[in-house]
């Protein structure tokens, strides 16, 4: 169990962290309802962060829907008579738009690891301040793991998804070439 820091051990903890908390209210100054203030606005933080993760999950269905509905598209075009003499442009054209997806989700992907990470260090600079620190703890929990399974970050996993829907249309590009050529 870890013990709770003395107050001075805290304020010099808070000076030996980056910039990031140099505009930051001290305590003593702020008065009264400073503990309070905090607790709310960490309660708001931490919903924040929430939501950015359900946003993610969202961004990813999207993703997924469209893609997937690009590889139907391309099905039909295996009817012949439907698409008589642009059916090779078809497939070029949806398997560029198809790749390009990819990469967007990727990017989108990066983009919310990023914003999810900043907030957690956010989230783990005002637990300094509060009475338990639940995120840090459960990061330790998770760095010591004692079933000796490593734990992957669902963004490790969650990056290689476009990446791997991405391996149809760029068979079906190479094919679309080869078939524009011959």
């Amino acid at each position: 169990m870890m013990e709770p820091k003395p107050e001075n051990q805290v304020q010099k903890d808070h000076l030996k962290q980056d910039d990031s908390l140099k505009q930051t209210v001290h305590e003593i100054d702020y008065g009264g309802s400073f503990q309070t203030h905090l607790l709310e606005q960490y309660k708001i933080y931490v919903e924040m962060a929430d939501r950015v993760s359900a946003r993610r999950l969202q961004t990813g269905s999207f993703y997924i829907s469209l893609l997937s509905g690009l590889l139907a598209i391309i099905s039909i075009t295996g009817n012949k008579a439907l698409f008589d003499g642009s059916q090779k442009i078809v497939l070029f054209s949806i398997s560029l738009l198809g790749i390009a997806l990819c990469c967007l989700w990727g990017a989108n992907i990066n983009s919310y690891k990023q914003l999810n990470s900043l907030k957690f260090k956010v989230i783990h600079e005002m637990e300094q301040f509060l009475p338990f620190a639940c995120y840090e703890r459960e990061w330790q929990f998770l760095q010591k793991n004692q079933s000796g399974k490593k734990y992957f970050r669902l963004t490790a996993l969650e990056q290689y998804i476009p990446i791997v829907i991405a391996i149809p249309y760029l068979l079906i590009l190479i094919y679309s070439i080869i078939q524009l050529i011959n």
